[in-house]
């Protein structure tokens, strides 16, 4: 067993920072003396990397919207490509982020230092032409959907797919019970799981057409209860100034979305890793999202957007079973209604969770054991398994 490894990662954003944490806990069962320093979130400083910036300084999102970051984003990738080449670590892992972590893993790979990409790019969704810079940037990628390895191969960039943490460690069957009461929320009472995104541009964009929407469902529903998970103080605060303002009482939980999830019986949540985390939790959802004007035009106007359906867990299932409204579409009563039709329809909540279900047991792989592997065939021959 190899000693003394010292791994650098960046992840950008709270969803990374789950992924970080089991990847670190993954190489350190196999090389327990193994150091990490980057950039990561709370789950990834309780593994103990050495966070040399805070994670929320690269959670931002779209074309447009990186604009006024860039000059600083800029900036911190320089110092980190400095600060790696003066003193070059065993390996480098870029989680997600691409438009951040492919140009670092670029300079890095160019001085000799081997580098690993978390998360392939949706290259196979949309801007394909990514593919080129993922070869010229990577030594590996952990791919977390099983159709991205053969994508990846057809432009002879090399993927292993080592699925998804979320997979591993969420249950089968969720304990609504135990979650409503976790939740704060009366156990005999319908809830909807409000879920506006882990950005500061997300939840400024969707918490107020999704808090209008549970307006109009509540006139609907008896007895309707909300949950509404906060990743952060700030976002905490935010929300729950806005319910004053709607009028609207909910339960807000900090940094427990899973909980959240489980404890509903229909979900509203933003596009990203939440509809993951709803598919595995087994919730009827309806996806809402609102990117910047301009960065919406741009993708239109350019049909950078290669598949019709953007939705992680509408891509994972091969089928629309979570309705999507973008942009213009994402208005109150749009959401409201397609809330209301999975309350209506227990029938169709049913199909929906049992689909998931399947899903979620196809997607069980040995993820950590898959990661060390690959992270350990990047670094040959520095390691001996």
């Amino acid at each position: 067993m190899s000693s003394g490894l010292r791994i650098a990662i960046v992840a950008a954003e709270p969803s990374g920072d789950l992924l970080g944490a089991g990847l670190m806990r993954a190489i350190k069962a196999r090389h327990p003396n193994v150091s990490f320093e980057g950039i990561g979130g709370s789950q990834m400083l309780q593994e103990g990397i050495e966070s040399l910036e805070p994670l929320e300084s690269l959670s931002v999102m779209g074309l447009v919207e990186v604009l006024k970051h860039l000059p600083r984003l800029l900036k911190l990738r320089k110092c980190l490509v400095q600060r790696w080449l003066s003193n070059p670590p065993d390996l480098f892992i870029g989680i997600d982020a691409p438009d951040f972590n492919l140009g670092l893993e670029t300079a890095l790979k160019a001085k000799g230092i081997k580098t690993v990409h978390y998360v392939c790019p949706t290259v196979w969704a949309w801007r394909e032409k990514r593919v080129k810079k993922i070869k010229a940037a990577v030594d590996g990628l952990l791919a977390i959907l099983p159709f991205e390895p053969a994508f990846l191969a057809k432009h002879d960039v090399k993927a292993i797919y080592v699925g998804h943490t979320l997979a591993q460690s969420m249950p089968i069957e969720p304990d609504q019970v135990t979650a409503r009461s976790v939740c704060g929320l009366s156990h005999d009472a319908p809830v909807l799981a409000i879920l506006p995104g882990s950005r500061g541009s997300e939840v400024s964009k969707l918490l107020q057409p999704f808090l209008s929407a549970a307006q109009k469902c509540q006139k609907d529903v008896e007895g309707l209860q909300f949950v509404i998970p906060a990743v952060n103080q700030t976002h905490h605060r935010l929300i729950e100034e806005k319910l004053i303002q709607h009028g609207l009482q909910a339960s807000v939980i900090l940094q427990d979305t899973q909980s959240a999830l489980a404890a509903a019986d229909v979900v509203l949540c933003a596009s990203g890793t939440a509809t993951l985390e709803g598919l595995l939790s087994k919730r009827p959802m309806v996806i809402g999202y609102k990117l910047h004007w301009l960065t919406f035009a741009i993708i239109k106007w350019f049909k950078l957007m290669k598949i019709k359906h953007y939705a992680l867990a509408n891509i994972i299932s091969g089928k629309v079973l979570a309705p999507e409204l973008i942009q213009d579409d994402c208005t109150p009563n749009a959401l409201a209604i397609e809330v209301m039709r999975f309350f209506k329809d227990e029938n169709l909540r049913q199909v929906i969770a049992q689909r998931y279900t399947d899903i979620h047991r196809e997607m069980r792989v040995d993820t950590d054991r898959l990661i060390a592997d690959a992270v350990d065939d990047v670094l040959q021959p520095k390691v001996n398994r």
